[in-house]
């Protein structure tokens, strides 16, 4: 035990969230393995959550707080069992943390076999990304849905529905035979991205997730290295890690374009480029090699002092028609009002369902740049207080707003 008596409750609170960022999707793996019950693992780790929050401050932290997590949370697994089923309690093993898998398919870290069970055929498509993002990574349904632009209240029913189908049919928590994985991988490959583009903030707990993504997607190459685009989300998510430092100077957000390319990674870059010449020297493009050819013009910024904006615009027009994704359409907009002019720029964006943009931040935040570019400071306002209202984050919500006052002076 650390600490015992003066460790104060704020450090402990601290100290909780630290282990349950680093460690969730790991916890849940485990514990959910023994029954395909994902829902009750979660209670039961929410449950052992709070429980540190009451003992650590006077027990002390303990030396191996996940093995401690993991005893209260398989304690509070058998307390359920007893009550629902009136069976006699699950043994808890004392050797909490390791797997001792009955096939040798499951890895010592379960994260990966759990994403692959959130993608079984037998969950719905529309259900297995959301799932992932929250029983591996620790996303709220509230995040989810804002970044799907969905209704978080229809979400959290569409994932209580996949998690009792997983315990229903009893799906093993196990990396499928490599012939199966190719049916479950498009939706891992989205969770990974997931999980890295839904955090733009700074902070320990940001900077933790983000890591973890990269971590996941390194596995995931790691394990199936001649899948082009598996090696195209782990070169995309380097290029993106290795501008951390560069999104925020002294608690203020800075956009790619003015990014000072010194404060960049340039290891994580130059792995990043040979990932990336990797995965095209399988001569089987795609969405994510595309994607992480876009950040890799951005990074030869770095050495040539400029951006290649006709470069992106050919890259974006391949991704729109490969992977016609909203963000895919809204990037492409912004590049073609770099090359073409504002106008072009909004013009495309018209184009867009306004059903589909009506929540989606990027969209307003780029019309909002290009109407002020394009010299519309009126409609550019109305823009921006839409981009604005969908910010959650402190830094670039600050930035949105000087660049709306900008347009009253």
């Amino acid at each position: 035990m650390q600490g015992g008596g003066l460790t104060s409750a704020l450090t402990t609170e601290a100290r909780v969230a630290q282990v349950a960022r680093a460690s969730y999707g790991r916890l849940i793996g485990i514990l959910a393995a023994r029954g395909s019950d994902i829902a009750t693992a979660e209670d039961a780790l929410s449950d052992a959550l709070h429980q540190a929050l009451t003992t650590w401050p006077e027990a002390g932290i303990p030396d191996r707080p996940e093995a401690w997590l993991i005893r209260v949370a398989r304690n509070r697994m058998t307390d359920a069992h007893r009550r629902a089923l009136k069976t006699h309690p699950i043994p808890i093993e004392e050797h909490d943390l390791a797997m001792e898998p009955s096939s040798p398919s499951l890895p010592a870290d379960p994260r990966l076999a759990l994403m692959f069970v959130c993608a079984h055929p037998a969950i719905g498509h529309s259900a297995r990304t959301p799932l992932m993002l929250q029983a591996v990574l620790g996303f709220t349904a509230a995040d989810i849905a804002r970044a799907y632009v969905a209704s978080p209240a229809a979400l959290s029913k569409t994932l209580t529905r996949a998690k009792a189908r997983i315990k229903a049919n009893n799906i093993a928590f196990a990396l499928p035979e490599p012939q199966d994985r190719p049916a479950r991988l498009g939706e891992v490959i989205e969770a990974i991205y997931g999980c890295y583009a839904l955090v733009w903030t700074q902070g320990p707990e940001a900077d933790s997730i983000q890591r973890e993504a990269v971590f996941l997607a390194d596995l995931l190459a790691t394990e199936m290295p001649d899948d082009p685009e598996v090696l195209g989300l782990s070169a995309l998510l380097a290029f993106l890690h290795s501008r951390r430092d560069a999104r925020q100077v002294a608690g203020h957000y800075v956009p790619l374009s003015e990014q000072d390319t010194a404060r960049w990674d340039h290891g994580l870059i130059h792995a990043a480029d040979a990932r990336l010449k990797q995965a095209f020297a399988l001569g089987a493009p795609g969405r994510f090699q595309i994607e992480a050819a876009i950040q890799a013009v951005h990074a030869a910024r770095a050495q040539t002092g400029q951006t290649d904006w006709q470069a992106l615009l050919a890259l974006y027009t391949g991704l729109v028609h490969l992977a016609p994704t909203l963000g895919a359409e809204v990037g492409r907009a912004m590049v073609a009002g770099q090359v073409h002019g504002a106008q072009a720029g909004l013009a495309a964006l018209d184009a867009l369902s306004p059903a589909h943009v009506a929540r989606f931040q990027p969209y307003w935040a780029t019309r909002a740049h290009l109407l002020s570019e394009a010299g519309q400071p009126a409609a550019a306002e109305e823009a921006y207080r839409s981009a604005i209202s969908l910010t959650h984050e402190a830094p670039a919500r600050a930035f949105l707003m000087a660049a709306r006052a900008r347009l009253q002076n």
